[in-house]
């Protein structure tokens, strides 16, 4: 790669990007009253509803404490509610409302304006090619990270 102050590095252009991408994200989320973590927690609930907060944070890979914060914030915009388990009341399960089942295709739709927005330029063979670049630079990271972690491998891998 040529040396030159004109020319970003590779890297520093995918933190670029990556700040773009997840700004962008924000301001298409908050039009519909959503913040940046909460889709995937709605992701999560509508494929399984009745998650206890352990089971919810470890799909998503976040913390517990990072995914309580998230709970509240939702559960005070009407999209989740949590009720105690009927089996163990130490436990609560989290549950979507009707505000949180029917945001779904606003949700879609709003990945999609971005999916859109972010490659608008690049044939269909282009992003094939980008998706290509990426899984590989992905795999190259997490074999770095497999390399040095002290996690387990899958446990690794599954919250990447």
């Amino acid at each position: 790669m040529p040396q030159s102050a004109e020319l970003e590095t590779l890297g520093h252009l995918l933190v670029q990007i990556c700040r773009l991408h997840y700004a962008r994200a924000h301001v298409l989320l908050e039009a519909i009253g959503l913040y940046r973590g909460q889709p995937p927690v709605l992701r999560a609930l509508w494929e399984q509803e009745g998650l206890t907060h352990t089971e919810l944070a470890d799909r998503l890979c976040i913390t517990p404490a990072t995914l309580t914060k998230i709970l509240q914030r939702m559960e005070r915009a009407g999209f989740i509610l949590r009720k105690p388990d009927p089996e163990d009341q130490r436990i609560s399960r989290v549950y979507l409302t009707e505000a949180g089942r029917a945001i779904q295709a606003r949700v879609q739709a709003v990945l999609d304006a971005l999916e859109v927005e972010t490659f608008a330029g690049l044939t269909q063979e282009e992003c094939l090619l980008l998706r290509r670049y990426l899984l590989q630079i992905r795999d190259n990271l997490l074999r770095a990270a497999d390399e040095k972690s002290p996690l387990p491998k899958g446990r690794r891998r599954g919250c990447l």
